[in-house]
């Protein structure tokens, strides 16, 4: 939650929080276009395959930071600025376009007694991803910013919820205390070399290399990582591909405007001791984004593997919460 914060904002999202589930009913409009490129256009080094803007009437709707694949049925969970579940399910025409986002739930994160998380200090939830058992989802792991820690909590019917699980992490994490620190979260799947390990990954903090410091959290494969750092954007999120390739998204300011690039490294170079530097797959700015703070990776209705890409907005009115979608230019036409 780098961009566009201030303290007085913070304070009014720690007033206006949900004390218990609620209903919220999202309205969405189609993106039908990208960098001037139309539906299942190449884009750089992906295809357009569309996405969706959402506004909802409930000011709890907002500051959408990550993202994750919750169920088989596009169901998914967004973590908030506020230490929010926002849960619902992605739907789609019989294009296989994405076009709303239905179902939702928002519900406050609990700490590790069952209580709602008590300041804004220890809400700012940055980072999910599903945890997965023999192929089944049984769990998400969020990081979070300012209070900096790892917690899981339980899934129960593709919705999270129930009292956090904390998760050891490294101290030079722990003791980072700002809204740079944990951003991204992301768990190994099984085509990786790293299976089952969670790597996060600092939004700025350097080694003395000046590259953004990572961490592995895993039996065989625990330890530090490093990935290059670029002059106009930070690290905001991170996915894995199937094949165990990592995506990173990345976000900065450039000419007053957002600006976000993903980039994908090879599995290979996904490992302890090493500094990952990736393939540039997507950059843009200006109107076609916004804060640019999630992306996940999944299957779609007809079958294709997909990235979506989300944003931030941060609780303001000036910005947008849009979500758009691409594929590799391996997959099939959808």
């Amino acid at each position: 939650m780098r961009l566009g914060c201030a303290a007085a904002t913070l304070l009014m999202l720690a007033l206006t929080a949900p004390a218990a589930a609620v209903d919220v009913s999202v309205r969405s409009t189609q993106i039908t276009s990208f960098r001037g490129a139309g539906l299942d256009a190449p884009v750089d080094g992906l295809i357009f395959r569309g996405g969706m803007a959402m506004r909802a009437q409930d000011d709890t709707f907002g500051g959408l930071s990550s993202l994750a694949i919750t169920g088989s049925e596009q169901q998914v969970v967004f973590v908030t600025d506020r230490g929010n579940f926002v849960s619902g399910r992605l739907a789609y025409d019989d294009s296989n376009r994405l076009f709303g986002f239905i179902g939702v739930t928002i519900e406050p994160m609990r700490n590790s007694k069952g209580e709602i998380l008590p300041r804004q200090y220890a809400k700012d939830a940055e980072s999910v991803d599903t945890i997965i058992r023999d192929g089944v989802p049984v769990g998400v792991r969020v990081g979070f910013e300012h209070l900096t820690r790892v917690a899981d909590f339980t899934l129960t019917d593709s919705v999270p919820g129930g009292a956090a699980r904390e998760v050891a992490i490294p101290d030079w994490l722990t003791d980072a205390r700002t809204n740079e620190t944990l951003e991204s979260v992301c768990i190994a799947p099984p085509a990786s070399p790293i299976a089952g390990s969670t790597l996060l990954l600092a939004e700025d903090i350097l080694d003395e290399d000046g590259n953004h410091r990572g961490w592995f959290l895993g039996n065989e494969d625990k330890g530090s990582v490093t990935y290059a750092n670029s002059e106009v954007v930070n690290p905001t999120d991170c996915a894995f591909l199937p094949n165990g390739d990592l995506l990173v998204l990345e976000r900065g300011i450039a000419l007053f405007t957002f600006r976000m690039e993903l980039r994908r490294v090879p599995a290979a170079e996904v490992r302890p001791g090493n500094l990952m530097q990736g393939e540039l797959l997507l950059s843009a700015s200006g109107s076609d984004i916004d804060n640019m703070e999630s992306v996940a990776v999944h299957t779609a209705p007809g079958g294709e593997t997909r990235i979506l890409i989300g944003s931030d907005n941060n609780f303001n009115d000036w910005q947008r919460s849009i979500l758009l979608e691409f594929a590799l230019p391996e997959g099939p036409s959808p």
